[in-house]
């Protein structure tokens, strides 16, 4: 997807600099400035598409609405919406590479204005007259100045969305890519200045044209004696009413003017561009601020192992569907910074509880787990936390969908979490509980993989409670647990009477992925399986590239992938 759109704006980029370097309303401009002009353009051309579609993949509430409505029917359409992130991410990668060439090829103008100035054509050019320093240009002119903060804006926002950035100091990232609103208002200013133009009159005067008014008077010598008895004849134009020979002026090679070039701005069509998504952006904004400015009510928080916390509450009219996210904004933690978090438990038609699990791992979560708890070093056991006291405010935004919303509409499902990856499988597996014969799912793989024995305590008892509900309903075939320890010192198991199902299913070592998904293709012959994962990249990678090899079974797997935008 990522070579495909960079393919389509390289060709886009080729087309505008044909475009330009051979348009006849800019010869006058391209024999000023060369290929400084064609190349500005069109990265200009370039940078105008991914600023118009850089943010439509961060609307949440429309992608939502798009995914949950009857209006995109097919399967492998709601699956392009997933890839929402990666398309914001190439558009980012691609405002980046084509902004160094617009860039460059300004400066390059910059230069050239200053050194071919010409005053035949005084409004075409920038410059003031020749050899005027360049550097006013850049630092005295509208299009200059607001270019130059730009560069320094687009410079903060692609160094902050690094990944060891975002990881060791995840504020430094949210607070700069919020710049964006200041690059998009400096981009609107930035097209104001008109600083290239095109010729409006070719008709009147074709680039390249003969002048008998001008042309004549530079380029003929006129003999002395001539001059003399006829003194008018240098100063005077040709009269208009004088019928010039047809051979003369009018062959194959030359065209006569009629006037000289009349030279005109560009009108600035970056707003057009820009505006649309702009304003959808800040309508959806406003609406998720007006829907969710009501706190919850948190009605219970629970601390597992391994440092994740379970944070339980309620909220009046709020819907979600199994697979979805929320996003969570706690303004005694941080004013402005919030953080998406799968949905672990959705309301139901009996039940308006809905949960989340988070891990402590960075700055916030560990400010929102001293609010939450009553002491920071609590006990490594699960312990309600009935405790009469005043939670924190906090809001949540949302739900948004995700591709695991999907995971209840094939008949064969197989999912894989990696650690805290198995939050988004956790609110499935609460409605399976709930009933199964509603959804087209009849069989479950669930594969989960954790690194130490007591992070399969955080969802032990779901997992139990489904298994002996299954078992009950004599459908034990349903759901197909696997659980595996990558790292033991020994034997280990689930501590607990309770959990002797998920012991027996409990192995040592990771997955054989090639043997696990040929022995599932066997058992589902000629069938389309759904395959999801939420965890490391090296697992998805795994995962993506077994799903698109072909077997001997006829069974097809599509992969699909969690991805917060």
């Amino acid at each position: 997807f990522q070579f495909f759109w960079l393919s389509l704006n390289v060709w886009l980029f080729g087309k505008t600099f044909l475009l330009y370097n051979q348009g006849l309303q800019y010869y006058y401009l391209h024999q000023m400035l060369g290929l400084g002009l064609c190349v500005s353009r069109a990265s200009a051309s370039v940078l105008n598409l991914n600023c118009c579609l850089v943010l439509l993949p961060m609307c949440r509430v429309l992608l939502a609405f798009l995914r949950g409505s009857q209006k995109v029917a097919s399967k492998k359409t709601r699956r392009l919406l997933d890839k929402s992130k990666t398309f914001h991410v190439t558009c980012g990668v691609t405002i980046c590479i084509f902004s160094v060439l617009h860039v460059a090829a300004h400066l390059v103008n910059a230069l050239n204005f200053s050194e071919n100035y010409n005053e035949e054509f005084v409004t075409l050019n920038a410059a003031n007259y020749r050899g005027e320093d360049p550097r006013k240009l850049l630092f005295a002119t509208v299009p200059g100045l607001t270019g130059i903060i730009m560069v320094l804006v687009l410079f903060l926002m692609c160094t902050a969305s690094t990944y060891a950035i975002r990881v060791s100091n995840y504020d430094i990232f949210w607070y700069t890519h919020n710049l964006f609103f200041v690059f998009y208002m400096l981009l609107m200013l930035h097209v104001s200045g008109g600083v290239l133009k095109y010729q409006t009159n070719l008709e009147e005067h074709p680039p390249g044209c003969f002048n008998p008014n001008k042309t004549l008077r530079q380029n003929l010598t006129v003999p002395k004696a001539f001059e003399e008895l006829f003194p008018d004849y240098t100063t005077e134009s040709f009269p208009e009413d004088l019928p010039v020979p047809e051979p003369f002026v009018q062959n194959s090679f030359m065209r006569v003017c009629s006037e000289e070039p009349k030279f005109q701005s560009h009108f600035p069509e970056t707003w057009l561009w820009i505006s649309g998504p702009l304003c959808l952006y800040c309508v959806e904004k406003l609406y998720r601020y007006i829907r969710s400015n009501k706190p919850v009510t948190i009605t219970s928080v629970i601390s597992h192992p391994s440092n994740v916390l379970e944070v339980r509450m309620v909220k009046d009219d709020f819907e979600a569907r199994p697979g979805q996210y929320v996003i969570l904004h706690c303004p005694r933690v941080s004013a402005l910074e919030s953080h998406p978090f799968t949905l672990t438990m959705c309301p139901t038609d009996t039940k308006a509880t809905f949960g989340v699990h988070l891990k402590v791992v960075g700055d916030w979560t560990e400010r929102f787990r001293d609010l939450l708890l009553l002491h920071s070093n609590q006990d490594t056991e699960i312990l309600p936390m009935f405790q009469q006291r005043r939670y924190p405010k906090l809001y949540v935004d949302g739900p948004f969908g995700s591709p695991f919303e999907e995971s209840l509409n094939y008949e064969v499902s197989l999912c894989v979490a990696g650690g805290i990856g198995v939050t988004p499988f956790a609110s499935i597996l609460n409605t399976l509980l709930d009933g199964w014969k509603c959804y087209k799912l009849r069989r479950l793989y669930f594969i989960w993989v954790c690194r130490d024995i007591e992070s399969f305590r955080w969802f032990a008892d779901l997992l139990c409670t489904l298994h002996n509900k299954l078992w009950q309903e004599n459908r034990p075939d349903y759901i197909n647990i696997q659980l595996y320890l990558s790292q033991t010192d020994g034997i280990q198991k689930i501590i607990g009477e309770k959990y002797q199902a998920l012991n027996s299913r409990l192995l040592i070592g990771r997955p054989r992925w090639k043997l696990l998904f040929d022995d599932i293709a066997k058992c589902n012959r000629r069938k389309t399986i759904g395959v999801f994962c939420c965890g490391p990249n090296k697992i998805s990678k795994i995962l993506h590239k077994l799903s698109n090899s072909s077997n001997s079974y006829g069974t097809r797997f599509e992969y699909n992938k969690e991805s917060f935008s």
